[in-house]
């Protein structure tokens, strides 16, 4: 019998399971292993910690694995790439499919056909693939150059909005919620402290701060009432239809006979933002409305888990 293992590393957590040509016998997780967070030797160590759990929860060794797939976050790096390539080489047999983890998320949803993926977690693109197989994507440049609509963009935004409004206060503007629950979240007691941990850059023994984490606390605030919250929640939605619109006249421009199809293209979502911010997700939606009558958006997400089972089992 053979045996496939799939593997999810985004830039928060990463998942795997385990499966046989029908069925999925186990599932396991750990932290992030994107190198750009955590070191290598402790990346390692995560991917080994769970692989190893997952083969014993199946009780299949992963000698016995016929192919996996791994989609990773950053694999366009050839560092990333090669430590990927080495470090599952030294634990798993079988052969391996290294790739995106925007791309086994659009096959999730697609199973290989054409599409639009869009992803906003830790971190925001899109991806889409044609009728003929191309893909075009667009945003992905990281926390400081773009990542637009995603947790950290929002942690970030919800900052800046805040202190703006706190500038305003002098002038009789009005307080925020959200000042006051960010402060609290990272019990800090001060505008001064605030702003000291905002800019605090990375070492050893400082690591950066994690604008990410702010996200549910916007999200909070808004279903409080909070106005600047909701605005922040409002314009990460925006920016994200934004992306998918690039990448649909990126798919257009290629075969423009075809431009009626594309207009009418499949649009699906990952990512803990999309997931569990409906602000985000209806604001989203009703941006890409205006941009994209004709397209079809999914209102569920995709596990990119079975997009990633799907390729190992393709081949």
């Amino acid at each position: 019998m053979r045996h496939f293992l799939a593997i999810d590393a985004g830039g928060t957590k990463t998942q795997c399971l385990l499966a046989d040509e029908t069925r999925v016998l186990a599932r396991a997780s750990t932290g992030t292993v994107k190198l750009m967070r955590v070191g290598e030797q402790e990346a390692t160590e995560r991917l080994r910690t769970m692989l190893t759990e997952v083969a014993a929860s199946a009780d299949v060794s992963l000698g016995q694995i016929t192919r996996t797939c791994f989609g990773l976050a950053g694999i366009s790096s050839p560092a990333v790439h090669a430590w990927a390539e080495k470090t599952i080489a030294e634990l798993v047999w079988g052969e391996l499919l290294l790739c995106g983890d925007e791309e086994i998320a659009l096959d999730a949803a697609f199973a290989g056909g054409p599409g639009i993926l869009v992803v906003a977690g830790t971190g925001s693109n899109a991806i889409g693939r044609t009728h003929t197989g191309q893909s075009f994507g667009a945003g992905g440049w990281g926390p400081v150059l773009g990542d637009e609509g995603s947790g950290t963009w929002i942690g970030l935004e919800a900052i800046r909005a805040t202190l703006r409004a706190q500038d305003g206060n002098d002038i009789g503007g009005n307080p925020t919620l959200l000042l006051r629950d960010i402060e609290r979240h990272w019990k800090l007691n001060s505008l001064g402290e605030l702003a000291a941990y905002a800019n605090q850059r990375s070492d050893s023994s400082h690591p950066a701060p994690d604008f990410a984490s702010l996200a549910p606390v916007v999200a909070r605030c808004a279903d409080q009432g909070d106005a600047l919250a909701a605005d922040v929640l409002t314009r990460a939605g925006v920016e994200l239809a934004e992306l998918v619109a690039l990448v649909n006249c990126k798919m257009t421009a290629t075969n423009p006979a075809r431009e009626k199809e594309t207009a009418a293209i499949g649009i699906a979502f990952t990512g803990g933002v999309l997931t569990h911010i409906t602000l985000v997700r209806a604001a989203m939606t009703a941006r890409l409305a205006v941009l994209l009558p004709a397209a079809s958006v999914r209102q569920t997400a995709v596990d990119p888990l079975d997009g990633a089972l799907w390729r190992a089992r393709q081949g």
